[in-house]
């Protein structure tokens, strides 16, 4: 069996428990050191994305490319579970293993996935059809977590795949990539100044290399710059499960664990400890691949499920009602960092709890957002500078009273107004109602 090298093992151990802040701050050191022990592992093909498909070719293996970003902390765990978990290593020895480290010049037809993770999985037949995603929000939030029973589970699902190809090509084509605004990423105007092709090693490593969340963000600022809208797909990428009302278990990614009550999922009969075999025909192998088919879903229509239920196969439609995506929560994707400069000025708001509200006497289906951080520098001190303060409450802004999330709230002025343009708002300070004009950026 491969084992992960000891120097890579006792970094990822120390960086995913609590650390103190000058550890985390090495991000060079942590950057070098994975280099230095990967690029010596027999199985894992470092950095060369090329090398691996010469090689699934040469081999006939399927190809499995994961792009880790190392300075991270979040999906410490999995990563170092993905690298030494016994379990997997007969998997994984079935596989040509690329390890990306930066995204400065992927192929951006083929590496299409949910930019806001450390850590995704792209699976691929030599002839570059693509297999399948895989990436967990599970192991985003919690970097001590190390559980991969939902990897090996997508390993399996792919292997099986592999096999049946190309028979089974066409079903695999909406897996694939729609044209992309630019052939990779150091081509989108707003990274081609800063970055090139290839990492400085010789320099700033850290500095030289393009995350992946960057490209999301690229993309959007483009649209920003241009002053045209920001696509639905770019304000809420790769929508989870729950959206539309299905809770997946993380071990088996085919397996409803809870429906949620009156959603368009419970209205098209869906179940819990159904298991999603298929979605639009499509194979499904993670949680990540539902997330695409939902990405790549239109603003309004059906998603149509191929369930398994009690040895019975059977085929529901849920429908996709309009501003079905809006549903879906970004704070806590990195990329909501530059959406709340752009729509909220380095506001960062918390919808308050029923009980806070009647703390204060505000109605339950009212806006009440706390503000819990008004930004000091750049475009995100311009909410500041308009005289918001922490600790307000936003109650009304562009004719909107209803209750509405930060998520929701961020997509609806970024849809709805453009750079210059200032929106009235309302906030609740102590005893005082104070009306503030917020700048769109």
């Amino acid at each position: 069996m491969k084992t992960l090298p000891l120097l890579l093992l006792a970094l990822l151990t120390t960086l995913s428990t609590p650390v103190p802040a000058a550890a985390v701050k090495d991000r060079e050191g942590a950057v070098r050191g994975d280099r230095a022990a990967m690029s010596k592992d027999e199985r894992w093909i470092y950095n060369d994305i090329d090398r691996g498909f010469a090689e699934a070719a040469r081999t006939g293996k399927p190809l499995l490319v994961l792009l880790r970003c190392i300075p991270c902390e979040s999906c410490m765990g999995i990563d170092a579970g993905i690298l030494n978990a016994a379990e997997l290593q007969p998997l994984l020895d079935q596989f040509v293993c690329v390890r990306l480290i930066n995204a400065n010049a992927i192929d951006l037809s083929l590496f299409q996935f949910d930019y806001d993770l450390s850590l995704s999985t792209l699976f691929f037949h030599a002839d570059r059809t693509i297999y399948g995603r895989f990436g967990s929000w599970q192991h985003q939030k919690d970097s001590a977590d190390t559980s991969t029973a939902g990897f090996k589970a997508a390993l399996t699902s792919v292997l099986a795949l592999h096999r049946s190809y190309p028979t089974n090509k066409q079903a695999l084509v909406p897996k694939q990539c729609p044209p992309p605004p630019a052939k990779i990423p150091v081509e989108i105007p707003s990274l081609a100044d800063k970055y090139t092709r290839e990492l400085d090693w010789s320099g700033k490593v850290v500095q030289s290399c393009v995350h992946c969340h960057q490209v999301g963000e690229a993309f959007r600022a483009s649209y920003r710059n241009q002053g045209k809208p920001i696509p639905p797909e770019l304000l809420f990428p790769m929508p989870p499960p729950e959206t539309v009302g299905i809770s997946l278990d993380p071990a088996q990614p085919r397996r409803v664990a809870a429906v949620t009550p009156d959603s368009p999922a419970a209205r098209a009969g869906v179940q819990t400890d159904d298991d999603i075999v298929a979605l639009n025909g499509t194979p499904l192998i993670s949680v990540a691949d539902f997330a695409w088919a939902l990405h790549r879903s239109p603003e309004s229509g059906l998603l149509i499920l191929n369930i398994a239920r009690a040895g019975t196969s059977r085929e529901l439609l849920v429908t996709l009602d309009a501003g079905w995506r809006q549903k879906s929560e970004i704070s806590a994707r990195v990329g909501s960092w530059q959406l709340r400069g752009m729509a909220l000025g380095g506001l960062r708001l918390e919808d308050l709890q029923d009980d806070e509200r009647n703390s204060r006497n505000l109605p339950r289906e009212s806006m009440a957002l706390l503000v819990k951080h008004a930004g000091e520098y750049g475009l995100h001190a311009a909410a500041k500078h308009a005289g918001f303060r922490k600790d307000d409450v936003l109650v009304a802004i562009d004719n909107l009273t209803t209750r509405i999330s930060e998520s929701g709230l961020m997509g609806h002025l970024i849809t709805k107004h453009l750079p210059g343009e200032t929106v009235r708002a309302t906030v609740l300070r102590g005893d005082s109602r104070i009306e503030l004009n917020l700048p769109i950026q």
